[in-house]
């Protein structure tokens, strides 16, 4: 069964820092791109940040390029997103997606319906 769960999420004031995981079972994990998306109240869901378990080739969305930095750990099988200098404007339900790594270009264009596999999310939250 193919499972990805995350964790980490949390309340922090602006200006503070987060580290999500992302843990994955039930596929190769090496075969995957795994990615970041986030879903803020009353919006669409968005690509945060991507990277490669094949050649460990990294996206990041405009808005968190500079403060966010995405990892692999392989042989956790497991994706971590470090977030620094959180703004108010990150809240969001952070969610983690795997696709093989042939349709990696769905994760670097935010495309989510191209996804193959979601977690449930973990809610962050930046208090101004």
């Amino acid at each position: 069964e193919v499972q990805l769960v995350e964790s980490g999420g949390g309340l922090v004031q602006a200006g503070g820092s987060l580290r999500l995981s992302c843990a994955a079972s039930g596929f190769t994990f090496d075969d995957y791109t795994i990615g970041w998306f986030r879903q803020a109240p009353g919006k669409e869901r968005e690509g945060v940040s991507c990277i490669s378990n094949g050649d460990g080739s990294t996206y990041y969305a405009d808005s968190v390029e500079g403060r966010f930095t995405i990892s692999s750990d392989n042989a956790k099988n497991t994706v971590y997103l470090q977030m620094n200098g959180l703004k108010p404007e990150d809240t969001a339900v952070y969610f983690c997606a795997a696709v093989h790594l042939d349709g990696a270009y769905y994760c670097y264009t935010g495309q989510q319906y191209g996804m193959d596999h979601w977690g449930e999310g973990t809610l962050v939250t930046v208090s101004s």
